[in-house]
């Protein structure tokens, strides 16, 4: 292999770790907790962004920007909301620096403290609820629906790439209402854009359901999250939607004159997807050779490698690349024709399908003579060869084939991994294998924050799809009553 990783078997967490700097998605930076995305990962993110701006916006959400900087006195405003992120928060103190007495550095000027400390932005509430407030008069100018694209900053002190780093980058979107049920109803269509765009772009199966109090965003009434499961059966919050209520309209005193000209507080929601998905991506498909892309996300489609002996062979079998490209790109399709000549092509073959490339063809001048091309596929790792005619139409109808199959590998994996769990003994043995584990919940959060501090499981999301989970029961910690199940994992 080119670029020799982990076996999964051998150590998961390292496989991960391989596959990010190997397979040229990012690597770390000078700055502690923060990473460097390469070209290659990068154009994985930028497809994910175009797909989903382009769902949002059908939605008829519009995209904005908001400062980066936040001033403190605005967390201040919403107790529950600086609480909850009170522990991330990097804060600007000083606006200049100076050199130092020995002449050998620089530090803080002491006379540069800024009036107000700035926080820098580890989500956007506040800062957007108070430009808000300017735009919102009357019932005439809501609903207010707004996105953003933008990095964000959470000091993690311990990270991982893509799972959670001091700077992400992400969108948020931000919407305000005239009615609680038209807010509720957005968060309520943003999950599913969410759910959508992972079982259908991503090829990653997810359950939607809502979070417990517990597990809430701090300062929403009600959270929604789109939960998958990695290969090593932990659990990915993939995305989140928030019913926020009125608590920053009220925070903020965000008013609107309704019909009948009385005021009335404003109604929100929020929701957002990061950089986090491209962990989820690497983690549901990934094997032991490399990635494996979902061909609607992935930045080359098809790649082509020559086989030749002497610049007459090259010439020739390039000419015919050249022709099948053109055709692919026609029907939409992202084609690379690899034509290094420092490189063999066994050396190609291992490097392709450790980026995990759909599709891969390999011709040389017998192939050219008779008329064939040799075709591999990266979800099965099989190859077989066809004829160069009609080629086009055969792998337009593959990469459709591929996306449908890695789906349903990950599908049946996660199903077989789902289980009833009845019994707290039988519980703590059942969580360490992993999965997800169906458990009846007397919907305290006691009894939650219980079986987290013995176990490190959370329940994960009580689910409204994928799973049925209404039946009666007792709770498999307290005893107590429940109605339904909810879903324990342990979770990234």
């Amino acid at each position: 292999m080119a670029k020799e990783v982990t076996q999964r078997s051998d150590n998961y967490s390292q496989w991960y770790n391989d596959l990010v700097v190997k397979a040229d998605l990012a690597e770390q930076s000078a700055v502690r907790g923060c990473m460097v995305i390469k070209p290659y990962g990068y154009a994985i993110w930028e497809k994910m962004q175009d797909i989903l701006d382009a769902e949002f916006k059908k939605t008829g959400v519009k995209n904005a920007y908001f400062p980066l900087f936040i001033p403190k006195s605005f967390f201040s405003r919403e107790a529950e909301h600086v609480s909850g992120f009170a522990k991330e928060c990097a804060v600007v103190t000083h606006h200049r620096l100076m050199t130092s007495p020995d002449g050998k550095g620089v530090v803080v000027d002491p006379d540069a403290k800024l009036e107000e400390e700035m926080i820098v932005r580890p989500t956007s509430e506040t800062i957007i609820w108070s430009v808000y407030k300017n735009w919102i008069n009357s019932w005439r100018d809501l609903p207010i629906l707004c996105n953003q694209w933008c990095n964000v900053v959470r000091w993690e002190m311990r990270t991982r790439p893509f799972l959670r780093t001091a700077e992400f980058l992400w969108q948020e979107g931000h919407t305000a209402h005239a009615t609680a049920e038209e807010a509720l109803a957005k968060a309520e269509q943003m999950v599913q854009v969410y759910a959508d765009f992972a079982r259908n772009v991503m090829a990653m199966p997810v359950i939607v359901g809502h979070k417990s109090p517990n597990e809430r965003f701090a300062g929403a009434l009600d959270t929604l999250t789109i939960e998958a499961m990695m290969q090593d059966g932990k659990a990915l919050q993939a995305g989140t939607s928030h019913f926020l209520g009125q608590n920053f309209a009220k925070s903020f005193d965000v008013k609107y004159a309704d019909k009948d000209g009385k005021l009335q507080y404003v109604w929100a929601s929020s929701w957002g997807v990061s950089t986090r998905l491209m962990g989820a991506l690497i983690m549901a498909h990934g094997d032991d050779n490399g990635l494996v892309l979902p061909p609607r996300l992935a930045p080359i489609q098809v790649v082509m490698v020559p086989i030749y002996k002497g610049d007459d062979e090259r010439s020739a079998v390039l000419e015919k690349m050249q022709a099948v490209k053109a055709s692919l790109e026609s029907l939409g399709h992202s084609v690379e024709i690899d034509d290094r000549d420092t490189l063999r092509p066994g050396f190609k073959f291992a490097e392709w399908e450790l980026k995990g490339v759909p599709v891969r063809l390999a011709m040389g001048a017998r192939d050219l003579a008779a008329g064939t091309v040799e075709v591999a596929r990266r979800d099965t790792l099989t190859k077989e060869t066809l004829q160069i005619d009609g080629i086009e139409q055969h792998i337009h109808t593959l990469l459709d084939e591929i996306q449908d199959n890695i789906y349903r590998k990950a599908l049946e994996k996660r199903d077989a991994n789902i289980r009833k769990c009845d019994s707290w003994e039988e519980f703590k043995t059942e969580i360490q294998k992993g999965g997800f584990l169906l458990c009846h919940w007397d919907g305290t959060a006691e009894t939650e924050q219980a079986i987290k501090d013995e176990t490190k499981a959370t329940i994960r999301c009580i689910p409204i799809d994928s799973v049925v989970c209404e039946e009666e029961g007792r709770d498999i910690y307290s005893g107590k009553p429940s109605n339904r199940r909810v879903v324990f994992a342990i979770a990234y």
